[in-house]
């Protein structure tokens, strides 16, 4: 057995025996140790934001805090009085008693661009779950991200969890990552990051819950607040420079209301790039040999991304507006940019700019977020029944709305479900109930449905429905 094969047996041994204590623990113990692992964290908010800012040189540190409070205050709020252990729920009409159990080890894969609030988010929800779980960072964020699971580590064991429930992959090893992934006593798989990642999950024979890209199109109705919308879409667009991938990508605007909706874009400090500036965007922008974007400009601020492309912006500029036609490699800003960039389309009519909002969304989304700022119900439903999208945000900045939990009420949560159109199982933000194995106990009741079937209209001539009754009682 080779070392990697080892120290995969050795780190799932320890989780295999965590799980077995963690089964006995019951509601309140369990809740016990959440309220301890919440606390470690959301205390260590603003140390781990500057943390991962100062690793990966990604994003914008105060940004990062709000993130993790996000992954701890507001996500403890929403499942701290979720019943998880035992009977869960219990029908007395229908005779249906509910019973969770936990599904044992889980694999937690980091993003290099929430490096410790994902960490914080998957561990919550894990110890809700009493799963053990085994962090495992990007290359680019092992520093930060295993502090955050040492603190809450030490937390819960304070409180009382088994040793080893919370266990992180200290050095950036992508063969031990996928050697625990396919480890035959691996329950469930996070996966939380780039394609290559998620699609390694979905290959290791381990059940996974994974995400897939987000090319969000955001659409501005002529029924729009056009400077509400503006605000809203500048807000989510530049929060932590863009790294979240429920962010916008490209603006859509019909062309009878195109000059206003620029004008104010103009207003609130984006710049229209010229055709010469944008190919030079573009260069940096892609990575030529994958044509998708550059590790390089994720997370970087205007001034940074315009200084690497030798153009010359407004200092106080907010986000680079690149005007072009149309959809494709052709068109390489019209794919996921995590960074305050926006791709701006004008179409015709309505029809035509929804048209090209389903364009980018299979060009990269499929099934995770978009956006409309609208007035008019009737436009809101059309969009909403025509794009394949798990999140459909309405007058909300998108970054900050499909995260859940501030402007609505989806659940709180940094792995986006972008059910089978982005290959994934659930198009729900995954939360403790994705986490958990439910039994039912299925009480017999009397069956009307049964006795309406059995009735002589069903039956070959010469039988009753009481001789097929007796029949059937007498054979099983």
């Amino acid at each position: 057995m080779n070392n990697t094969a080892t120290a995969a047996n050795e780190i799932m041994e320890r989780a295999i025996m965590a799980a077995g204590i963690f089964e006995m623990l019951d509601q309140k113990k369990t809740d016990r140790i959440v309220e301890e692992v919440f606390n470690a964290g959301f205390n260590s908010r603003v140390r781990f934001a500057k943390m991962a800012y100062e690793e990966t040189g990604i994003g914008v540190w105060e940004h990062k805090v709000f993130k993790n409070v996000l992954a701890t205050q507001i996500v403890y709020e929403n499942i701290k009085d979720e019943k998880t252990v035992g009977v869960i729920s219990e029908d007395n009409l229908s005779g249906i008693t509910e019973i969770a159990q936990p599904l044992g080890p889980i694999l937690g894969i980091i993003p290099v661009t929430n490096p410790t609030s994902t960490v914080l988010f998957k561990i919550i929800i894990a110890m809700k779950t009493r799963n053990p779980i085994i962090i495992a960072p990007h290359p680019r964020a092992v520093r930060c991200s295993s502090e955050a699971a040492r603190i809450c580590y030490k937390a819960a064991v304070e409180a009382d969890a088994p040793e080893d429930c919370i266990q992180w992959i200290e050095s950036p090893d992508r063969e031990l990552t996928q050697a625990v992934m396919k480890h035959k006593d691996m329950a469930m798989i996070l996966a939380t990051g780039g394609p290559g990642l998620v699609k390694a999950a979905y290959s290791s024979g381990t059940p996974a819950l994974g995400v897939g890209p987000g090319n969000v199109p955001v659409f501005i109705d002529e029924s729009a607040d056009i400077p509400y919308a503006v605000e809203n879409i500048i807000l989510s667009k530049t929060f932590d420079n863009g790294t979240i991938c429920a962010s916008e990508q490209a603006v859509v605007v019909e062309k009878k209301i195109s000059g206003t909706v620029l004008k104010e874009f103009e207003k609130q400090n984006c710049y229209f790039m010229s055709s010469e500036e944008i190919q030079k965007v573009e260069r940096i922008a892609i990575d030529p040999s994958t044509g998708l974007m550059s590790v390089n400009i994720i997370g970087k601020p205007v001034s940074v991304i315009a200084d690497m492309a030798g153009i010359k912006v407004p200092p106080d500029t907010k986000i680079l507006m690149a005007r072009i036609e149309g959809v494709g490699k052709e068109y390489p800003l019209s794919g996921e940019i995590l960074a305050p960039i926006l791709a701006f389309y004008v179409r015709d009519d309505f029809n035509s700019a929804i048209k090209l909002c389903i364009d980018l969304n299979y060009l990269g989304g499929l099934g995770h977020t978009v956006s409309i700022y609208a007035n008019n119900d009737e436009r809101i439903r059309q969009f909403s029944m025509l794009m394949n999208a798990g999140r459909i945000v309405v007058n909300t900045p998108s970054a900050q709305g499909a995260v859940g939990g501030i402007y609505n009420s989806l659940n709180t949560s940094f792995t986006l479900g972008c059910g089978t159109w982005g290959k994934n199982i659930t198009t729900e933000n995954v939360t403790t109930r994705h986490l958990l194995n439910i039994k039912r106990i299925c009480r017999r009741r009397t069956n009307e449905k049964w006795l309406n079937f059995t009735k002589e209209k069903y039956l070959d001539e010469g039988e009753s429905a009481d001789d097929i009754i007796r029949g059937y009682h007498r054979n099983y």
